[in-house]
């Protein structure tokens, strides 16, 4: 194969690889929704799953998480730990959006305690989820915020 031939190889492999890298998630959950959706950005690591997700059979929800921020993007959150609403939590958050819901998604693919997630997020919660809420830290006051995009911080 000759030099330029070579190189053109080159630039169409390249080409390919980004192709298929864009739209994606990258190792940090970075995404252009993740980065621009909601008032505020954060990576945290999931700290409880206090008790069972319901079944979606019934009835959407929102199921309230327990998170220790480890880097506020952009925007503000209020404390390290933080309460964060997450809408039918069984579902992929690819294929979660749905007419109920509004604008969410991302690339988590179920909750794990433990896991990094990089979240756009919104508050507060009352605002922008009217339906039923599984929320096990109702005696904790403080806001909680709407989970827009969830994407996983891989390791």
């Amino acid at each position: 194969m000759s030099e330029p031939n070579r190189a053109f190889a080159f630039v169409l492999v390249l080409n390919g690889v980004l192709a298929i890298s864009c739209g994606q998630a990258g190792e940090a959950g970075v995404d252009h929704e993740v980065t621009s959706l909601g008032s505020a950005e954060v990576t945290a690591r999931l700290l409880e799953i206090p008790g069972e997700f319901p079944p979606n059979d019934l009835y959407d929800y929102a199921y309230v998480l327990k998170y220790r921020v480890e880097k506020v993007h952009r925007g503000k959150v209020l404390g390290e730990k933080i309460l964060v609403a997450h809408y039918n939590p069984l579902k992929p958050r690819s294929s979660v959006q749905d007419e109920f819901s509004g604008l969410v998604g991302g690339n988590l693919k179920k909750f794990r305690t433990g896991d990094v997630h990089r979240m756009a997020l919104e508050m507060p919660l009352d605002l922008l989820w009217m339906g039923g809420i599984f929320d096990k830290y109702f005696s904790q006051r403080g806001i909680r915020y709407w989970a827009i995009w969830t994407n996983l911080v891989k390791k």
